[in-house]
């Protein structure tokens, strides 16, 4: 691993991380694929965004009674 590390200019954890990472991908190791952890950031994105939807639904009966419409 060293060797390889110095022929390619590269930290010597790189080659050891590649590995673990490719026995995550091929299941021989457990973990996140790439795949798997995309997805999640995805949902977390999506999960961010419903909860500001619902929190302006939250508000927007306390508005409406006031009157306080954007453009009234």
């Amino acid at each position: 691993m060293k060797q390889i590390a110095q022929d390619f200019g590269i930290s010597k954890s790189c080659p050891a991380n590649w590995l673990r990472a490719a026995d995550v991908e091929d299941g021989a190791r457990p973990g996140a694929t790439r795949e798997e952890s995309a997805e999640l950031r995805e949902l977390r994105k999506r999960n961010r965004l419903l909860e500001q939807e619902n929190e302006v639904l939250r508000k927007a009966p306390a508005h409406v009674a006031q009157g306080s419409l954007p453009g009234k």
